[in-house]
């Protein structure tokens, strides 16, 4: 039988390219397992195989545990630690004490149980294997052949005994996949799996188009070339920023290739995914510019406080800069990081002047100035009352219009302003919620914020007679605006009961 054992070992080891290791401790297992078979299924039974000669020995055991400890369970895996020094033996808790007893033949039955541990750890250690072998390449190309296509999405044979799979939401929109074909794609992550590890697959993510221009354009290699970012709409379009590092290099016509040979590689292998290469620039607004391609932008206004930019282009570019479904502000907005809203060129200096005169009525009002000294502040760049509390001295005494008393004054009241609202809790200025409320208007939203109530939240949180005080709200009026301003919460409430009860149904929304 030892002879036997060694036979296995050997045979499975070499048939699987395991560790003959790893096959002894699969039959320790059988056997203690036959063991417990003949003797008891609640023994703790050891069994240790001799490496050289294949002879084994079975030892039945029990664990020393403390007096007190409310695990204990059985007296046939468990002893008290006092029995055990009544009996003389040296051990301490959490010790095993261990008697020999006869070992059962490897025989039918010890076979049959090695077999099914023998199977269950090959494919734990080939896992093992293919965890070692690919973690090191998480965030890289990899490269597959078709295995099958089933429900969860493509299974890809790996080569030596691995696999990966591209679950549905990571593959291409209408890509189609047969048994046999070639496929990259981006190795995103080892994920534990009851049947395992698993590799998981993606063709829709950034990093994807990323690695394949890497791999078409040496110059990225060779770091002449940076990619600053990259945004996909996967199957459709996408647009990827480029930067040159050295002069003289177009990064454009690096990355697009002789007649376009290599942005058309990287195109075929995204099903012919159209590939926008998009100069880098460091000033934001021209990148911006610079992304909204092919439309052209006729106007841009930054709004760093916000994050956000009001793109003016042609009336009858809007289409186009839109682009279908909303895809190439979209795309261009993910590129830039920035909230994007695009409109004519009309609407956009509608909305310009808007904003010119609300900042004109902010600095009149609240720094006590004639209309001529706001507009002279915002044609030199100034938009909020922090900027002309606290901007330097140096730079507004280039403003040839005011002296050093006019500036210190202005400097003065803005503080005191700037004061005022915090004591009120207000900044003066309505919140975009506020100003869209049902029945709510312009004037009602100013005079609730300069009583620091600037937001719906902010005015769901009255009471009626804390409204009143207010020039121009009654009772009636002041219970309305709270209702109004609570009706979310009810909403909240109301989808909060119908979750619980299984009733509420989920909607997607799609990007417009």
């Amino acid at each position: 039988m030892s002879k036997e054992i060694l036979y296995v070992v050997d045979a499975v080891s070499n048939e699987k390219n395991v560790d003959p290791e790893i096959i002894f401790d699969a039959v320790e297992t059988a056997l203690a397992t036959a063991t417990r078979k003949r003797y008891g299924m609640e023994f703790d039974v050891r069994v240790t195989i001799d490496r050289e000669s294949g002879e084994y020995q079975t030892f039945r055991r029990w664990q020393v545990i403390d007096d007190e400890d409310p695990e204990f369970e059985s007296t046939e895996r468990q002893i008290l630690l006092s029995y055990a020094k009544d009996k003389g033996l040296d051990a301490e808790i959490g010790d095993f004490i261990e008697e020999q007893i006869d070992s059962v033949e490897f025989g039918r039955i010890a076979a049959q149980t090695a077999k099914q541990v023998i199977v269950q750890r090959v494919r734990q250690a080939e896992r093992e294997k293919v965890v070692e072998a690919f973690m090191d390449r998480i965030g890289q190309l990899v490269l597959g052949t078709v295995k099958r296509t089933d429900r969860r999405g493509i299974v890809l044979d790996m080569g030596d005994n691995a696999e990966a799979i591209i679950p549905r939401e990571e593959m291409i929109p209408r890509e189609n996949a047969r048994v046999g074909d070639r496929m990259r794609g981006l190795l995103k992550e080892i994920r534990e799996d009851i049947r395992g590890p698993q590799m998981i697959v993606s063709r829709t993510d950034n990093k994807f188009l990323i690695e394949l221009l890497k791999l078409e354009v040496p110059e990225i290699g060779q770091e002449l070339i940076d990619i600053m970012g990259a945004a996909r709409d996967p199957g459709s379009r996408a647009k990827i920023a480029v930067r040159a590092n050295v002069p003289n290099l177009d990064p454009i016509g690096a990355c697009v290739g002789m007649r376009g040979s290599r942005i058309q590689t990287v195109t075929n292998e995204l099903s012919n995914e159209r590939v926008d290469i998009i100069p880098w620039d460091d000033d934001v607004a021209r990148f911006t510019i610079n992304a909204m391609q092919p439309a052209t932008v006729t106007s841009i206004v930054v709004d760093e406080d916000q994050n956000s930019m009001d793109i003016g282009v042609d009336p009858e570019k809007l289409s186009q800069a839109i682009g279908k479904g909303g895809q190439n502000v979209r795309l261009a907005s993910e590129l830039t990081g920035w909230t994007l809203n695009v409109m004519s060129e009309d609407d956009a200096e509608s909305k310009a002047a808007q904003e010119t005169a609300a900042i004109i009525e902010l600095f009149a009002e609240q720094l006590d100035v004639d209309e001529e000294v706001a507009i002279i502040l915002h044609e030199e760049g100034f938009t909020t009352l922090d900027e002309v509390a606290y901007v330097p001295v140096e730079e507004m005494s280039q403003i040839e219009e005011f002296d050093e008393d006019i500036i210190e004054e202005l400097r003065s009241r803005a503080r005191n302003a700037l004061l005022t609202l915090a004591i009120s809790g207000g900044n003066g200025k309505p919140a975009k919620d506020l100003l869209e409320m049902d029945g709510m208007n312009e004037e009602l939203a100013n005079k609730l914020a300069n009583s620091g109530i600037c937001t719906m939240e902010d005015l769901a949180e009255q009471a009626t007679d804390e409204l009143t005080v207010i020039e121009g709200i009654d009772e009636t009026l002041a219970a309305e605006l709270i209702m109004t301003a609570r009706a979310p919460w009810f909403a909240d409430e109301t989808a909060s009961d119908s979750d619980k009860t299984g009733t509420a149904s989920n909607q997607s929304e799609s990007d417009v």
